[in-house]
């Protein structure tokens, strides 16, 4: 289950989004096109590779980086500090306590402890807001994803926490890692994107 796309950004996304054999992030398309270099890795930036393990099995290995400030105010920040109250927090489907979250209950819940009551499902949270462009992205912001590079059917969701010169942080409910916050600015979640929003508050 993973995140991310914008609405009304069909099958033209990848194509704008992919250059140079990677997915790019807006920010990094806007650098390329004026003649500047794609932005250095930051340090310490969550890499995430698939690898097998001897038994067989599927690994995963993350490098974690330290959560970067944002510049949410009120209800927001609130928000965003609820959900990230919840890091480590292990992922369980229909998940809806400290015991165990997914996506949308992740969401849900932060929204709650900040007053705000939010749909249940990642699919309600899509339409809950109004549609946004990744290059106009700010913390708050709700970012939708599908299971596979290219899907136009939504099946993770996550809360964008950070949105900079740097590049663009969200946090959410993996199904590997539990809560956690990672960087937009990847491969593996650029080209599961399908949509953004902007909550209604």
């Amino acid at each position: 289950m993973l995140l991310l796309t914008l609405l009304g950004l069909a099958s033209c996304h990848r194509k704008l989004n992919y250059r140079d054999g990677q997915y790019r992030s807006a920010r990094e398309m806007v650098r390329l096109k004026k003649g500047g270099r794609a932005a250095p890795t930051r340090p310490g930036n969550k890499v995430k590779a698939v690898g097998v393990s001897p038994s067989g099995a599927k690994t995963k290995v993350v490098v974690k980086r330290p959560a970067r400030a944002g510049s949410a105010t009120g209800t927001l920040a609130s928000v965003i500090e609820a959900a990230r109250s919840y890091q480590g927090t292990p992922y369980l489907y229909g998940g809806t306590t400290r015991l165990g979250l997914d996506c949308s209950g992740l969401l849900q819940l932060a929204f709650g402890e900040a007053g705000v009551s939010i749909p249940r499902s990642s699919n309600e949270q899509a339409v809950w807001g109004e549609p946004v462009k990744t290059t106009d992205l700010r913390p708050g912001d709700l970012i939708f994803f599908g299971a596979a590079p290219g899907s136009r059917t939504i099946t993770h969701v996550g809360l964008v926490t950070v949105a900079d010169e740097e590049g663009v942080d969200f946090i959410h409910a993996s199904t590997s890692l539990g809560v956690v916050e990672n960087s937009l600015e990847s491969d593996y979640y650029l080209s599961r994107f399908i949509r953004a929003v902007r909550p209604h508050l």
